[in-house]
């Protein structure tokens, strides 16, 4: 029998290629027969992902390619075209899709690139390689590869490369892959092997595809208009995940509200029939969310839902270059109103590199939205795509990017290289002490040293990089001690208050079993927590009232400590955090080095 291997190579573990999947589903009993698919990550060497697949023995060999591992699949079919000559090479995906004679050149060993979605194509390529079916059920109509719609065939020798195009796939017609029966791979799989897609794994879900939009970085901008599978089909799937508790699933819509009534459906069921363990995680338009969703929003459990919400940039000008069209005022207040409720982990976007954007419109973009006070601020950087209207545009907006992927913005018009270099360093410091959420006290209060918050990572980059932490990264208590020596620098004479705010910090997150050196002296915490505290608790005593969301609260020293309780068997689903309590406050006068 012939054998398909579908090769997918992750960017981390924990990460599935739903595409491969998808393919091998749609094939029905010819893909349960004759389809392999076989999982890696860009963590393997490229020299055990050759092995494991000459392995195999395939047939056939057909790869999903994206900007994070199209270098090695580009060395793998080089050395497989060596290893197994005569076995058909092909490609798909975007990193190949919209330049495949750009991609042939670069591996001449394909055989060719599935162009676009490709699951009809996928289907039929397999039927031409199996010769599955009877005489009915096959598509008479395919003589040769020529007859496949959706292919780029290299070497072509009878004209353009290309073959006919392929219509946009019904999403209802694609099936839902999670429930499709495959033999159950090992406890802890090998790399390479087909895994259970539920064993510690990110869950990709697909309710629709295309975009209402047209952002010019985007290549979701090239397909007008948006094709939805049918709710009933998503609501049932949706119960699926919460019947075997999946940790999390994350919907792949690249904007998932753009139909209200729909989406007031999906989360209002998702409410409704919540198990209290799985977590949906959406991309959305801020500035769309209507009242009634907001509504709903606020009334779900937390860490039922997370938002990953692009903002891109603050300036208009910029905004209007990229084809984004947003309404600011109503992306803040819709964000303050789901911060409010504490119960929606909220991820706001930015992006380095874009048309009319110079260093200072970028700080001044960063500011805006870290005054948003996300969960996480991610600063990202231009890719531009093939095939986006940012690659056309690039020489008409003077953006220079690198040659092989990510194809990330190297400078601008508007943006030096020197610059660019800044901004990955204050990149770096926003992931390290903002996005980890481990600073969350200690950072408010350090900002009101600084005019701005971008200025507060500008000099934390600077500082990093002239003590040289940034060739060899800290360890993570370590951290706590570098933004305690650049804290006494630039915030000279309140130590005392940096080391009791990272104090609580870090006992927020984890119950550490050696004390760290800028807690308070040991003979002074033990006069004043004298209680030995329970497996899960630890008790902190404290000469500020570091707990205090407002930082100029958290400044005023107490006549008297107080000591706090930190209980590990209930954290935040949002950030992890410790619950804590205010256990007294102590009752005799104690001075800082603990004498009576």
């Amino acid at each position: 029998m012939t054998k398909i291997l579908l090769v997918a190579i992750n960017a981390k573990y924990i990460h599935s290629n739903p595409a491969v999947y998808s393919l091998k589903a749609f094939a029905g009993q010819a893909g349960r027969e004759s389809v392999e698919i076989a999982e890696y990550t860009i963590n393997n060497r490229t020299e055990q992902i050759l092995a494991d697949i000459y392995a195999r023995k395939p047939d056939v060999i057909a790869f999903s390619c994206y900007i994070w591992n199209i270098s090695m699949v580009e060395e793998l079919t080089e050395d497989l075209s060596r290893l197994l000559p005569g076995t058909p090479l092909w490609a798909g995906g975007p990193e190949v899709s919209y330049d495949p004679a750009m991609a042939c050149m670069r591996m001449p060993g394909l055989t060719g690139i599935m162009v676009g979605e490709g699951e009809e194509t996928f289907a039929e390529l397999l039927e031409w390689y199996t010769g599955d079916g009877t005489e009915e059920e096959r598509d008479q109509s395919i003589k040769t590869l020529r007859d496949i719609r959706g292919l780029y065939l290299n070497h072509a020798q009878d004209g353009d490369g290309y073959t006919l195009a392929r219509p946009p796939l019904d999403p209802d017609r694609i099936p839902f892959f999670y429930d499709y029966p495959k033999e159950q791979s090992e406890e802890h799989p090998k790399d390479g092997e087909e895994r259970d897609l539920f064993d510690h794994r990110i869950l990709y879900y697909e309710s629709s595809r295309g975009c209402p939009f047209g952002c010019s970085y985007c290549l979701s901008s090239i397909e007008k208009g948006v094709r939805f599978r049918s709710i009933h089909k998503v609501l049932r799937e949706i119960q699926y995940f919460l019947d075997r508790k999946a940790p999390q699933v994350k919907f792949i819509d690249r904007t998932f509200n753009c139909n209200h009534s729909r989406t007031l459906t999906i989360w209002n069921y998702i409410r409704e029939h919540d198990n209290g363990v799985t977590n949906f995680h959406f991309e959305t338009a801020a500035d769309l969310l209507s009242e009634e969703e907001l509504q709903t929003l606020g009334s779900m459990r937390p860490g039922l839902v997370q938002l990953e919400i692009g903002v891109q940039s603050t300036n208009p000008k910029t905004l209007e270059a990229i084809c984004r069209k947003t309404d600011l005022i109503r992306l803040e207040k819709n964000v303050a109103a789901i911060r409010k409720g504490h119960n929606v982990h909220q991820h706001l976007d930015l992006i380095a590199g874009l048309p009319y954007e110079d260093y200072e419109s970028f700080a001044a973009s960063f500011c805006e939205v870290y005054a948003m006070r996300p969960n996480q601020l991610q600063l990202g950087f231009l890719k531009v795509l093939k095939g986006s209207p940012m690659y056309a545009d690039a020489d008409k907006f003077g953006i220079i990017y690198t040659g092989r992927a990510p194809y990330e913005v190297l400078y601008s018009k508007w943006l030096p290289y020197e610059k660019v270099r800044a901004l990955k360093g204050i990149e770096e410091m926003v992931e390290i002490y903002y996005n980890s959420a481990q600073f969350t006290h200690v950072l408010p209060v350090l900002e009101r040293a600084f005019p701005t918050p971008f200025i507060l990572y500008e000099k934390l980059a600077d500082w990093y990089a002239q003590k040289g932490y940034d060739i060899v990264q800290p360890a993570r208590n370590r951290r706590y001690s570098i933004l305690l020596e650049f804290a006494a620098a630039y915030d000279a004479g309140r130590e005392e208050l940096y080391r009791e705010l990272s104090t609580f910090d870090l006992y927020l997150r984890e119950n550490v079993k050696s004390r760290p050196d800028f807690a308070m002296e040991w003979n002074e915490h033990r006069a004043l927590c004298p209680k030995q505290p329970a497996k899960y608790r630890h008790t902190e005593a404290f000469w500020h009232p570091v707990w205090e969301t407002d930082p100029e609260a958290a400044c005023r020293r107490l006549e008297r400590p107080a000591v706090v309780s930190f209980d590990y068997e209930h954290r935040s689903p949002l950030d992890k955090s410790a619950a804590w309590t205010i256990e007294s406050r102590v009752l005799r006068a104690v001075t800082q080095r603990g004498e009576g």
